[in-house]
């Protein structure tokens, strides 16, 4: 078993390659996708066989070298959130971006030790584009370190989002703190439809800020990391640490954190 941060890292990395290594051959053979209402989930909320085998190559593939570990993941994968050692997994981050076959969504590895994201690695296999960061030692993007953008004015910025299933309140709210971003003349808004890549996006300094008012842990365990060690802000959309329960996140470089904070925390859906 891996005890050194640096040997967790290629085994993150070597995991989400095997997952992306699924994703990829779905991505072009094709692929039935299910709607998660009929197993009680939400509408619009979709699983595959490749998001399912991409999953259990990856958790296969930890648990093969690191068999007391627990793995958290999205399709029904349940860890020990208090464990010392605590994998969180999202085997395709962007499922309707898969679907409609938008080369943009990835997959989302992120280790915890004793509850503290301590590595992450975030892949789109279709790009290659690789994005890492382990605790104190930065974040990279195939390589080459990264850090944030360096805007200290929203009307400088290029603010990312999210949308959550629920085409109700909580839409309503994103579209008013949208509406609110508006009016401080920011340069514009996207919406790329992957959490983990928006987080991403933040580190690398193509975003000023994201935020989403209802992300699952797995959607933000990694990217979190990877916007931290590259000099960014996390939080929920309140300004309270993310742990590892459903949350609203806020990502940002440092200069613009406390302006998109007043807009989310004003905008927030009482409900989550």
């Amino acid at each position: 078993m891996p005890s050194d941060l640096a040997s967790i890292l290629r085994l993150a990395e070597s995991a989400a390659q095997a997952g992306g290594h699924v994703l990829h051959r779905y991505w072009h053979d094709g692929v039935e996708l299910r709607d998660k209402s009929e197993v009680g989930g939400k509408s619009y909320d979709l699983v595959s066989d490749a998001d399912l085998e991409s999953q259990s190559v990856i958790a296969n593939l930890i648990a093969s070298v690191c068999p007391d570990h627990e793995l958290m993941g999205e399709e029904d994968l349940i860890g020990d959130t208090d464990a010392e050692h605590l994998w969180v997994i999202d085997p395709l981050d962007g499922t309707n971006n898969f679907l409609h076959h938008v080369p943009h969504f990835a997959v989302s590895i992120a280790y915890y030790h004793n509850g503290t994201p301590t590595v992450g690695v975030v892949l789109n296999p279709i790009s290659g584009d690789t994005y890492t960061a382990v605790k104190g030692d930065g974040a990279k993007h195939n390589g080459a370190p990264l850090r944030t953008a360096t805007a200290t004015e929203l009307s400088t910025a290029l603010v990312g989002c999210g949308f959550y299933y629920d085409r109700g309140a909580m839409m309503r709210s994103t579209l008013s703190a949208i509406e609110d971003f508006f009016a401080h003349d920011i340069h514009g808004i996207r919406r790329f439809g992957t959490a983990a890549l928006d987080l991403c996006a933040v580190a690398s300094g193509m975003f000023g800020a994201f935020f989403e008012y209802k992300l699952s842990p797995w959607d933000f365990a990694a990217g979190q990391l990877v916007v931290t060690e590259a000099g960014g802000k996390v939080s929920d959309a309140k300004g309270n640490p993310l742990g590892l329960q459903p949350s609203s996140v806020l990502a940002s470089c440092p200069g613009l954190y406390d302006a998109a904070l007043e807009i989310t925390a004003k905008h927030h859906p009482a409900s989550s």
